[in-house]
C-alpha cells in the first residue's frame, strides 16, 4: 500500500510536471538560461525565507536532528570528494558529481513522503522539516561553492556566493525568527506565492532541460551518484543512528530522509554554471525514478525503529 501510494502521490506528480516542461520545451522552445535565473534568483530565496521563518520545533529534537545532518552529509561529502579525486574527474565534473552525490530531494519529494508515513505522527514530518531546511542552507553553501569554484576561485569565488539573494533571504529570516518580528501581510503574501510556484517552475525547468536528452549510454559517474544516493546514503545514515543511540520517531524519520534521491537543485546549478548540465539532469531522472523502489524499502526497514 505505501509503495503504491508513493508511486501515485509522489513520483506521478513528479513526472508529470517533468513532461509538461519537456513538451513545452519542444513546441515553445523555452529560454533555459533565463528559466534557471529566475528560479535561482527569485523562487529559491522565497523558499528559503518561509521554510526557515515558519519553522517552530523544540530544542531537543532540533538538536538531535543538526548532529545527524552535519555528521552525515559530512561523511558523504568527504566519500564523493575521495571517489572524484580517485576517478581523477576535472573540476567541473567533480562539481557535479558532489553535489549530486551530497545534495538530496527533501522538499517536494520529502515532505509528501514524511505526510504519507507519519500521518498519525506530526513530529515526523517535523524533522523532515528541519530536514529541508538543512538542505537549503547545504544547497546554497556548499553546492554554490562547488559549482562556483569548477570556474572561479579566490576574491573571486566570493563575491559571486556574496551575489547570491539567497543568502540574505536566508539571514533575514533567521533574525526575524529569533527576533519573534512579525511580516506584514502585504509581504508575506508575495514571497509565500513565490515559494509556492518554485516546484512548479523548478520541475519544468528541469522537463526543459531533459527534452531533448537521449539516455544511450550510462556513464560510470552517473552510476556511482546512482548507487551512492540510494544505497550507500541510507547505509551511512544507519550507522550514525546507531552510533549516536538514535530511536523511535526520530531515528526513523532521519532513515527514510537519507534515502531521497538528488535534489533538482544540483541541476539547477549545474545549468546556471554550466557544469555537464545534461548529466546533472540524467541524475535526478534516474536517481527519482529508481527511488520509488528503493524508498518504499527503507520505509518498511524504518518500522523496526
Amino acid at each position: 500500500m505505501i509503495f503504491y501510494q508513493i508511486i501515485l502521490q509522489v513520483i506521478f506528480p513528479l513526472f508529470l510536471m517533468i513532461g509538461a516542461g519537456a513538451c513545452l520545451h519542444r513546441m515553445l522552445k523555452l529560454h533555459l538560461a533565463t528559466l534557471s535565473a529566475i528560479t535561482i534568483n527569485f523562487l529559491l530565496p522565497a523558499v528559503c525565507f518561509v521554510n526557515i521563518y515558519k519553522s517552530n520545533l523544540s530544542g531537543r529534537l532540533v538538536g538531535q536532528t543538526l548532529l545527524f545532518l552535519l555528521l552525515f552529509n559530512l561523511l558523504l561529502a568527504v566519500i564523493s570528494l575521495l571517489f572524484a579525486k580517485a576517478n581523477r574527474f576535472d573540476r567541473q565534473l567533480s562539481a557535479v558529481f558532489k553535489n549530486s552525490f551530497v545534495l538530496s530531494n527533501s522538499g517536494n519529494y520529502g515532505l509528501p513522503v514524511s505526510e504519507l508515513v507519519f500521518v498519525a505522527n506530526p513530529a515526523g514530518t517535523a524533522i523532515q522539516v528541519i530536514v529541508s531546511i538543512f538542505q537549503n542552507l547545504l544547497t546554497f553553501t556548499y553546492g554554490v561553492y562547488n559549482s562556483i569554484s569548477a570556474q572561479s576561485s579566490g576574491k573571486d569565488l566570493i563575491r559571486k556566493i556574496m551575489k547570491l539573494p539567497v543568502i540574505y533571504a536566508l539571514v533575514i529570516a533567521i533574525i526575524l525568527r529569533w527576533a519573534n518580528v512579525d511580516v506584514p501581510y502585504f509581504i508575506w503574501q508575495p514571497i509565500e506565492n513565490a515559494s509556492e510556484a518554485f516546484s512548479a517552475i523548478a520541475l519544468i525547468t528541469l522537463g526543459a532541460q531533459v527534452a531533448y536528452l537521449k539516455i544511450t549510454h550510462i556513464s560510470k559517474p552517473v552510476v556511482w551518484i546512482v548507487i551512492g544516493r540510494l544505497i550507500i546514503s541510507p547505509c551511512v545514515a544507519l550507522l550514525i543512528i546507531f552510533f549516536l543511540g538514535l530511536s523511535g520517531t526520530v531515528a526513523q524519520a532521519l532513515f527514510i530522509a537519507s534515502s531521497f534521491p538528488t535534489s533538482r537543485n544540483s541541476a539547477l546549478l549545474a545549468l546556471e554554471h554550466n557544469n555537464y548540465p545534461d548529466m546533472a539532469s540524467q541524475t535526478v531522472l534516474l536517481t527519482t525514478v529508481f527511488s520509488s523502489g528503493t524508498v518504499a524499502v527503507v520505509i518498511y526497514l524504518s518500522s523496526f525503529f
